[in-house]
């Protein structure tokens, strides 16, 4: 039998309390087309035994990133961590710890915190660096919001080579808010005009860079443009480790720079939990969501960390709050902080020329394949096929089953778009030469 510890009658005094109906009332927010018209076909029960194999046979059908040549990113990225960083934070201290609200009994918490914060600000060339958001597509939507708050107004420009799941985040959120967002098309070639369409009511233009197509991109020119007509420039990344190796994106005049933080000390996880790195200028400091670690002194002189400017915060004015996004991510900020310590400035540098040498290399493999296109100028660790006449979904599939799993269909992250003959393609420091001769081989053959 089902578990249900509610009678009928306890719903109805319990909905009667709130004030609806039904149980459907309480969905009255989220759009039609988004819910599920029936429930969904799966057995009402089965015993434990018989859902530990149904699910382990489920699993066995998975090909693990480690087995393979794995050439996977748009967006998530196969890196080695180190073993001492998984140790780390299986420390009880860490693992077992939660929100610092009180300063005296969470100062380990709140000084790897300030330590992250300041890594991300660094690597970002910022002032300033939160604790963290959920992950790069909501820090990305965070930073829209924020750029509404400091402009008083209420458009937001998007690039045609921000991640399409980001755009959808920050519609979402936008759609919500009573904003406006308009975005470009896909910008395959980093070949948009977004100057000409910033105007007076455009709070920001976001950029991303390496763009999901894996082109690089001099944001000067737009976040000069931006300034001229008052609106900020928020950029993004989700390849961090690309900061060790391109302009930041301060110096390049970014306003608010926002990514993920995944690719620096935590593993894939089957797509999370991830870490949204968030930072800006100290002038917009008071407008930045999430929590923000300070350091100062206690009453003996000596140095302490606490959370500095909390009534911004939910937990404490949540009425009044800059932003209700409540997290610090705490235990993949602390992995990547490790992980960011472990290799200090020169290993990460060296880590960034790796990747970069890797996927050149692979790059040029490629380009010798009849029928194969590198269609990117420039790049990181990331970068774009035209197949030429082939499905990149299908390619990937017959690529897939020769063990070899090649990267990300354009066509999977914006199936209604076109350009179903793209493929995108990541080659990171764990890729060896044999990695990349069984790609080039496997992809020769399907071609």
């Amino acid at each position: 039998m089902r578990y249900h510890p509610l009678t009928p009658e306890d719903r109805g005094e319990m909905l009667a309390k709130i004030g609806v109906a039904t149980i459907d009332d309480l969905f009255a927010d989220i759009p039609a087309d988004k819910l599920l018209p029936e429930p969904l076909a799966l057995p009402h029960h089965a015993s434990e035994m018989a859902v530990e194999r149904l699910i382990g046979a489920m699993a066995g059908k998975n090909v693990a990133a480690s087995s393979v040549p794995f050439f996977v990113g748009a967006g998530a990225y196969k890196h080695h961590v180190p073993a001492s960083v998984d140790h780390l934070i299986q420390r009880s201290e860490f693992l077992t710890s939660y929100t610092p609200y009180q300063p005296e009994i969470a100062q380990g918490t709140l000084q790897y915190l300030f330590e992250f914060q300041t890594q991300v600000a660094l690597l970002t060339g910022m002032e300033v660096a939160n604790a963290s958001m959920y992950d790069g597509s909501t820090a990305t939507a965070e930073a829209v919001l924020m750029a509404h708050r400091v402009t008083k107004r209420g458009k937001a420009l998007l690039s045609g080579g921000l991640h399409p799941h980001y755009a959808d985040v920050v519609r979402t959120v936008s759609d919500m808010a009573g904003d406006t967002v308009v975005a470009n098309q896909p910008d395959i070639l980093a070949s948009e005009d977004l100057i000409s369409k910033i105007d007076g009511e455009t709070s920001c233009v976001v950029v991303q860079n390496p763009d999901v197509f894996g082109n690089l991109r001099d944001l000067g020119p737009i976040a000069e443009a931006c300034h001229a007509k008052g609106a900020l420039l928020v950029a993004v990344f989700t390849e961090a480790v690309s900061l060790g190796a391109i302009r930041s994106p301060g110096e390049m005049g970014a306003d608010i720079v926002v990514g993920e933080g995944q690719s620096i000390g935590n593993a894939l996880s089957f797509g999370g939990p991830y870490v949204g790195l968030f930072a800006t200028r100290q002038k917009y400091v008071r407008q930045m969501p999430g929590r923000l670690c300070g350091e100062t002194v206690d009453a003996d002189g000596r140095r302490g960390f606490v959370l500095t400017l909390s009534t911004r915060e939910q937990h404490i004015r949540r009425d009044k709050a800059t932003s209700n996004i409540c997290t610090n991510s705490g235990l993949c900020c602390l992995a990547f902080t490790i992980h960011m310590t472990l290799l200090g400035e020169t290993g990460f540098r060296r880590l960034a020329a790796v990747n970069h040498a890797n996927a050149v290399d692979l790059a040029e493999r490629l380009k010798r394949v009849k029928g194969v296109e590198v269609l990117n100028g420039s790049f990181f660790n990331e970068f774009t096929l035209r197949l030429a006449g082939k499905n990149a979904y299908a390619v990937n599939e017959k690529l897939a089953h020769k063990g070899v799993l090649a990267g990300v269909p354009w066509s999977r992250l914006a199936p209604k778009t076109g350009h179903d003959d793209l493929l995108i393609v990541a080659s990171t420091e764990v890729n060896t030469a044999e990695d990349r001769a069984a790609f080039v081989a496997a992809l020769s053959e399907v071609m």
